[in-house]
């Protein structure tokens, strides 16, 4: 069966959340929006390119940081409105410099930074 991006449910903005998640480890890396173009983007490519709602444009991770995600595969959730990319990971996948954007837990109702720059 061909992949087919209109079979998805992107949102009313025509964006559909997609999370990271190193191809090694299984660690959860970051949460990003896709729309069909980056979706195409990074299909032709093998580089994981998102659409950045602040920007209003295409953001091929890693353009300007060189922390590049490389595509292993894409996996679809059952109900086709959120998606799961396996990816190889060079460098942080945070802008704050960590390895994933999760780096806060709340424990006994308290915030705990549980993971460090450059980690």
């Amino acid at each position: 069966m061909t992949f087919d991006l209109t079979t998805l449910r992107y949102d009313a903005a025509g964006l559909i959340p997609a999370v990271a998640q190193d191809e090694q480890t299984g660690e959860v890396l970051m949460l990003a929006w896709m729309n069909r173009e980056s979706l195409r983007a990074t299909l032709e490519t093998g580089r994981v390119t998102y659409w950045s709602r602040s920007r209003q444009a295409l953001w091929r991770k890693g353009e300007t940081s060189g922390n590049v995600q490389h595509l292993g595969e894409i996996r679809i959730d059952c109900d086709r409105d959120s998606l799961l990319l396996i990816v190889r990971q060079e460098g942080p996948a945070c802008h704050t410099g960590r390895r994933s954007c999760f780096y806060t837990a709340v424990r006994g109702g308290d915030e705990a930074e549980i993971m460090a720059r450059g980690a």
